[in-house]
């Protein structure tokens, strides 16, 4: 595994996978077990929480519950911003992944321990090799194809096919275990996961050839060096705030709730994102075309964060729903809540190809960025419009599965009108030297969205289903219906690109 003094370009005539470089195939299983884990806990989590103690779960209100699922789930997403520094900065990709396996596979090992306490620390662990590994192993990917063009596409496709599979099986095999015998066994499961998705990296490590590596200017010894003084340096300014906050909320000096930290968290997230855009706006772009761009950029995070903040509910409320609300008898077998979480990766596996093949038909005609944005948050309200009549139902009694199935279908065709494309758009719509850190603009607007889903779901207990869901609904179609009508000024700030 030593690292070579000078990364070399691909082998180009590498075809030993189903003609792409054989280490295509490392990378989709790396990704398919790290995905595998990821899901297979989420899948767990909030119910896990909310469970009751005599059952093995922590007793925790869904308000509380929730919050914590936002947090972590916008941790996740959000380190994947000094994931990336890392990788640039200090270890390269490749080690970055293996690094990041490991402190995955270290988490769920830690949530499977039957001990309160450590269920803290590892979903901070699982937070913190997430946001190393998932920016990183994607580009690899991109390494992988010195060339670019289409083959680069279709390599990236056979890698989001690779997401999708370990989605696919996480919550049938997790939930099963989590459920049904014990909650550790179902993070246990997930732990496994993500150490075969290493121990296969490291089998395949030889295939990835060049690719991966710290480039040559950051491996300069004085670079470096200042680069690990910043490294260490920021992670101490995290902890000294860290232990402040901890010593000030234990001294009652400061009355902060989980809840409450999480609401306060989304607040400074938007706060900075705002000052970001204005600051690389009126000082980082060049010309009138770079800062229209730029600003259109800030338009699209908010919508990413607005169709996150409600399709991550997958994880929370519909979670609670399907567990409280869903006749889940099969051949007089009841079957795992987290089940039907495998829905929406069952659909993207079938619909995605379609959906390649609808836009590239339509070519000239295709629909613009802000049509597209428009339709996608539009079918992801038309599922919660779903869920409110299928809470219409309820009344003390369960429900048809088909409820669930018919909201996760449109949030999957409202995801693949908006979320391929607004990333697509954002690496079109960057200047060439801000990309990266446009990419890592893109994942806030997750990790906000996943940290806002995890707070509107906590109302599941204080609000009628039917009014929370339907209230979701009202406001991401609203934000729908506003990208739809400010299409062609939109359209004009992207200067022709969809």
């Amino acid at each position: 595994m030593g690292e070579p003094a000078a990364a070399a370009s691909a082998d180009l005539q590498d075809k030993g996978f189903f003609g792409h470089p054989r280490g295509l195939k490392t990378l989709f299983f790396t990704e398919m077990w790290e995905r595998f884990s990821y899901y297979g806990m989420r899948a767990l989590l909030v119910l896990f929480m909310t469970d009751l103690v005599i059952n093995g779960g922590l007793g925790m209100n869904v308000e509380k519950a929730t919050a914590i699922y936002g947090l972590y789930t916008f941790g996740v997403y959000a380190l994947a911003l000094p994931g990336g520094w890392v990788a640039d900065k200090l270890l390269g990709q490749r080690k970055s992944v293996l690094y990041g396996g490991i402190v995955i596979a270290l988490g769920q090992f830690t949530l499977a321990l039957p001990f309160s306490p450590t269920f803290y620390v590892g979903l901070l662990l699982v937070a913190l090799g997430t946001g190393l590994l998932k920016p990183n192993v994607s580009a690899i990917v991109g390494d992988l194809y010195p060339e670019g063009g289409g083959r680069r596409d279709a390599g990236f496709s056979i890698f989001y096919m690779g997401i999708n599979v370990g989605a696919l099986a996480a919550p049938l095999i997790c939930s099963f275990l989590g459920e049904n015998i014990n909650w550790h066994l179902g993070f246990l499961a997930a732990g496994f996961g993500m150490t075969f998705g290493v121990i296969q990296y490291v089998i395949g490590w030889k295939n990835l050839g060049d690719a991966g590596w710290l480039k040559e200017e950051a491996r300069d010894p004085e670079v470096l060096a200042r680069s690990w003084r910043g490294f260490f340096m920021g992670v101490g300014v995290v902890i000294v705030v860290l232990a402040a906050l901890i010593i000030l909320t234990s001294t009652n000096i400061l009355s902060i709730t989980l809840v409450t930290f999480a609401r306060s968290a989304g607040v400074v997230v938007l706060i900075m994102a705002l000052v970001y855009f204005t600051v690389l706006i009126v000082f980082g772009c060049h010309d009138p075309v770079e800062r229209k761009r730029v600003a259109l950029i800030g338009v699209l995070f908010i919508g990413a964060a607005m169709f996150w903040s409600g399709f991550e509910q997958a994880g929370t409320s519909m979670n609670i729903f399907a567990r409280d609300y869903i006749d889940r008898i099969l051949f007089g077998w009841e079957v795992p809540a987290g089940w039907l979480q495998a829905v929406n990766p069952l659909f993207i596996i079938a619909l995605a190809p379609v959906a390649g093949v609808i836009w590239i038909k339509l070519g000239e005609r295709n629909p613009s960025l802000g049509v597209k944005f428009g339709m996608g948050l539009a079918l992801l309200g038309v599922g919660f419009f779903v869920m409110s009549w299928a809470s219409s139902f309820v009344d003390g009694g369960r429900v048809s599965p088909m409820w669930l199935v018919a909201t996760y279908f449109f949030h999957t065709v409202g995801e693949l009108a908006l979320s391929p494309v607004g990333l697509s758009a954002i690496t079109k719509l960057s200047p060439k030297r801000f990309v990266s850190q446009m990419m890592g603009i893109w994942f806030l607007g997750a990790a906000l969205g996943n940290l806002i889903a995890g707070l509107v779901a906590g109302f599941i207990e204080s609000l009628p289903l039917v009014q929370l869901f339907s209230t979701v609904a009202f406001i991401v179609i609203g934000s729908g219906c506003l990208f739809l009508v400010f299409s062609k000024p939109i359209a004009k700030l992207a200067g022709g690109i969809k």
